[in-house]
């Protein structure tokens, strides 16, 4: 077929508009992709609070159909809430929480000192087992010779053995001291983005609706709805399926008579809001710090893990996120470990949320473009 000579230059026009859409498209793209890679944790932690605010939002929303008052008012009921809870627990329970996990670790320290050993004793390498005692071990068994410029009299330390020592004192501390500082201000961060978004939901969900192009607003719309509605029954179903898991591991763990059952059952439901991967890690601990009282407790401890994520996976989970996420357990486990691996532990916990919210933009599109296929064929 040939073209006319006066749309060829339309035509060329019409390429090289698509070559350089398509190259700025690119360039984007990848700029969007390496800033994600740079900034990885601070987003996550933006994430975080934006799933705290959506937690929040949705135990207002839930209040408001019992109570009729303004959002700012159930808002501020549902903090005191949560707040005198807390406040409850850490009373009522922190000398208990900080006696029994001051235990549990040095419980698991010598369980897994214990398991190393019955592995080597059987020709198993156990180089993984990185325990930061082979050096202190190894240190015991031939004292180092004085250096012979030490500048010590009469078996005091030198000036330079002491600036050494002070050295490392200052360096250590400043480090804790700076881990603490990030850690509380992640917190703090968390907190105000959610009570921030929790306060005012209309103003950001109208603020993301303004910077999307006029045309696109109605999908838009419809998009950022279902994202927050999805994420809302979520949480909301998360936060009963982590409560039942903590309650029943601690009361089972009473019975069968386990040290630190109160902190075994807080960790165990912590852990829940990371499926697959958490239950398994929370197994682990509960079986490690249940060798101390004997194999019969630890093999019942076992059974008791098998039977509370057999009820996690198939009572609880199916009722009550039947109609929140429909997600296939192998494609959420393999997101969590790419995840998890490109990410750390902030991408392991977050993958659920994230797919989720990839999960309902597909299927909107999908269920958009439906239509036009089928009156086309």
């Amino acid at each position: 077929m040939t073209i006319p000579a006066d749309e060829r230059p339309r035509t060329r026009t019409d390429l090289a508009w698509a070559i350089s859409v398509g190259g700025i498209g690119i360039v984007l793209f990848t700029a969007m992709l390496v800033f994600t890679w740079y900034f990885a944790a601070t987003l996550l932690l933006i994430f975080t609070g934006m799933l705290l605010g959506v937690g929040l939002n949705a135990l207002t929303n839930a209040l408001g159909r019992r109570v009729h008052l303004p959002h700012a008012v159930r808002l501020a009921i549902v903090c005191a809430a949560l707040a005198v809870m807390l406040a409850g627990v850490a009373y009522l329970g922190g000398a208990t929480i900080a006696e029994q996990a001051s235990l549990l670790s040095k419980t698991i320290k010598s369980q897994i000192t214990n398991v190393r050993s019955f592995l080597e004793s059987h020709g198993i390498d156990t180089s993984f087992f990185d325990l930061g005692n082979a050096a202190p071990a190894a240190s015991t068994d031939a004292t180092p010779a004085p250096a012979p410029n030490s500048g010590s009299h009469g078996g005091l330390p030198g000036a330079g053995a002491l600036a050494s020592s002070g050295g490392a004192i200052v360096s250590q501390t400043f480090k804790l001291l700076l881990g603490t500082i990030s850690a509380v201000g992640n917190i703090f961060i968390v907190l105000f983005l959610g009570l921030a978004f929790a306060a005012q939901p209309a103003v950001y969900h109208d603020g993301l609706l303004f910077l999307a192009p006029a045309r696109h607003r109605a999908r838009i719309t419809l998009i950022i709805d279902g994202i927050g509605e999805t994420l809302e029954r979520w949480l909301i179903a998360q936060i009963v399926v982590m409560l039942a898991v903590g309650v029943v591991t601690w009361i089972g763990l009473v019975v069968i008579g386990i040290p630190g059952s109160f902190i075994l059952g807080i960790q165990a439901g912590l852990l829940a809001f990371i499926p697959t991967v958490g239950a398994i890690i929370a197994g682990v601990v509960v079986v490690l710090a249940s060798l101390a009282s004997g194999w019969i407790p630890a093999l019942s401890a076992f059974l008791l893990f098998m039977g509370v994520h057999a009820m996690e996976s198939y009572v609880l989970t199916p009722i009550l996120q039947r109609q929140a996420l429909d997600i296939p357990p192998a494609t959420l486990f393999a997101f969590q470990i790419l995840l998890g691996v490109v990410f750390g532990i902030w991408g392991l916990a977050l993958a659920l949320p994230l797919v989720a919210i990839a999960k309902v933009v597909i299927d909107h599109f999908k269920t958009y473009e439906a239509p036009p296929l089928a009156e086309a064929a």
